[in-house]
This record gives structure tokens, sequence and C-alpha cells, in this order.
């Protein structure tokens, strides 16, 4: 992959002169009010870790940024931001947005180890708070982060979805019922505070240093096929998704975005990139399967996950396009990616084995782990039918 592109500066005029009669340190003055003048104040929440510690190292490094201030519950690596550590949840947070113009709230748990009642509990809450509390420290945007997975996996998707399409998704994936209802709050957020503009951000499977039931289907020893489906995968990359959030925060494009690769794969595509053959089951096998694991707790991923390795929810990027953004990573190249930082780990239905099950299993022992799974639902039915 090609490295990014240095940043474009204005040339300088060697013939510029300060004028004769302004006396030099009024002019550095100015100088310096003028620079003090330039960019946006832009909080970020999150901003320890994740997609939140990189987006915040590279608005505080650029030249279009008068200030960072970052938020989350430990203090970060970023030494130029400003930091204050609370919880988003906290109404205090209206204090300490105050002076910002723009916050990308990025303070949002979908780890899969989470309990989905906390997990709930945090994401909306903390969002409704931010929305709040920055409409009453008279901030003007807000940027919010969810994901294309709200358009929902449907057999019926255009290819790819516009970015004004029908949110089809249900609550049943991990974290998605919590991203619908940050939607929900985004679109209410304007009427119920006017002046204040939300823009949302949906990019597709994200990769770079991620844990997600997307990027758990990459670990497992064969690629679960539901027979009969027809999945597209559309990759993208942190480093891209940071980009998109930048140009929302420049005020460059806003409303509700889809970031992502150019294109998509089909699942063949990846069969053959990724070097991992195919294990096809029914739907009903598989489905079944997948929520009886969820259900006695040996997998973190609820039967809803399946659905996205199953159908289409490829999305247009045009709205980024149209304002001049060009993703960096093609989804060759993130898939690649992606599968240099999954290696050596094994994953079985979302559940991810220590070195010790892994050993002991292997790649055909995972893979029978598996069948037997949907073995045992398949005959917990025949005698349900029976009796």
């Amino acid at each position: 992959m090609s490295s990014p592109d240095p940043q474009v500066r204005a040339p300088r005029n060697p013939s510029a002169r300060p004028s004769p009669d302004r006396h030099p340190s009024t002019t550095a003055l100015r100088a310096a009010e003028s620079v003090a003048a330039r960019g946006p104040v832009v909080a970020v929440t999150g901003a320890a870790s994740g997609v939140g510690a990189l987006l915040t190292e590279r608005l505080a490094a650029s030249d279009d940024i008068k200030q960072v201030v970052a938020i989350d519950e430990r203090r970060g690596e970023c030494a130029s931001a400003q930091w204050h550590i609370l919880d988003v949840r906290d109404p205090a947070i209206a204090e300490r947005l105050r002076g910002a113009d723009v916050v990308v709230h990025l303070a949002v748990d979908l780890d899969l180890g989470t309990d989905p009642a906390a997990r709930t509990a945090y994401n909306v809450r903390g969002a409704q708070t931010v929305l709040t509390a920055a409409a009453a420290a008279g901030v003007h945007r807000v940027v919010l982060c969810t994901s294309a997975m709200v358009y929902g996996a449907l057999p019926d998707n255009e290819l790819p979805l516009s970015e004004d399409a029908e949110l089809r998704a249900t609550a049943e994936g991990t974290g998605v019922g919590d991203l619908l209802e940050i939607e929900r709050l985004a679109r209410r957020a304007p009427r119920a505070h006017p002046g204040l503009n939300v823009t949302v951000v949906r990019p597709a499977v994200l990769v770079g240093d991620t844990d997600t039931a997307l990027t758990r289907y990459f670990e497992s020893p064969r690629l679960l096929v539901v027979a009969g489906s027809h999945p597209a995968w559309q990759f993208c990359h942190v480093e891209d998704l940071c980009s998109a959030l930048e140009y929302a925060v420049l005020e460059k494009v806003d409303g509700e975005l889809a970031v992502g690769c150019d294109g998509w794969l089909e699942q063949e595509e990846v069969e053959e990139l990724s070097g991992i053959r195919r294990m096809e089951l029914p739907s009903a096998v598989a489905l079944g399967a997948a929520a009886r694991l969820h259900r006695i707790g040996l997998t973190p991923s609820p039967a809803g996950d399946l659905a996205y390795t199953m159908y289409p929810w490829v999305v247009s990027v045009s709205r980024l396009h149209d304002a001049g953004w060009r993703p960096r990573w093609t989804n060759e190249e993130v898939l690649a990616e992606l599968l240099e930082e999954v290696a050596g780990r094994h994953t079985v239905a979302g559940r991810r084995l220590g070195r010790k099950d892994a050993t002991a299993a292997g790649a055909a022992g995972a893979t029978v782990a598996l069948l037997g799974a949907a073995a045992v639902v398949r005959r917990a039915r025949k005698a349900r039918r029976r009796g």
C-alpha cells in the first residue's frame, strides 16, 4: 500500500517582507493571533484508545485544527491534547466541552466480552449525555460514529446501498441495538436542540487492531458459509475512518455518511485471497447452532451476527467522494492486513480458543466442534417433532 501523501502547504513568497512602517513585534503578535484563530477546537471522547486515540493524534498534528480536547476515563498518549478524565455519562462533561466547536463522540463499547445490559446502558446514556451537554456548552457540531450494520444485512439489499437507504437492521446482532438507538438520538437531537448539527459516520467492517464478531470470522479454521446465501464483503481501515471523521470535523461533509473501501469482494474472492476453505451448512442448522451456543454461554456472538456473513450490506460512499475524500486502502489490502492481525488465533463460532484449546483441538477438531453443536440442535428439533 502506498504511503499517505504529505500535506500540501501553501508556497511561501520569499520576496515578502514586513511592512517598514510596522514594528516587528506587532507583526509577530498579529501573525500569532492569526494562527490561533485558525481552525476549530475539537473535543474527542474515547480518546485514550482505539479509533479515538488515532483520531486524537491525527487532529493534534493537523494545521487545520486549533486545539484538541481529549476526554476519557484514563489519560492517553497524545501529549499535545488537553486531557479531561471523566465518564462520558457524567453531566459535568458539559463544562469540559465549553469552548469546543466540534465534538467527535467515540466512547462506544462494542466489546464482545461486555455484559449486554451494561454495554447498552453505557452506550445509549453516553451518547444522550454528550448530545445534551454539547448543546448546553454551545458546541455547534457533534460527529457520531455508528456502523453500516445499521442498514441491516438482507437478501434483497441493493449493491451498493444508498446512504439514504432505510435502516432495516434488528437489535439481534452484537451492539446493533445500541447503534440503532444512537442513530435515533442523532435524528432527534437537532429538533430538541436547534442550532446543533449532528453528523453520523457509518463504517463498513472495521479493521485495524479491532476485535469484533466480523473480524473473528476470519480466525476460524473454516469460513462458515450458509447454503443459499450470497455475502459480499466491504472493509474499512481505521486510517480511512479517521480521515473521514476529519472531513466531518472540518465541515467538508455532513449529514449521514457511509465510509469504506470502494467496491466489495464476493465470498469466492475472499476464500481465494485468504486461502481459507469454506464449511457450508444449511441455514436452519447454522442459525440454530449459533443461537444455541450463545444461549448456553459458549459463544459471545448472538445468532443475529450471522446475517452479516450471509447477506450483503455494502454501502455507497458517494457523499464523501463528492467532497473529495478517497480511501487509501482497497478491500484486498485491508483483508490482507486483517489476516496478518489474526494469524495464530483460533476461533469457533465467535468463541476464541486459548493456546491449549487450540493445540488440543486443531483446525479439524474445531470444525468438528461446530458440526457437533449443529448436530445437537438437529437432534433436539427431531425429538421435539416426535414428541
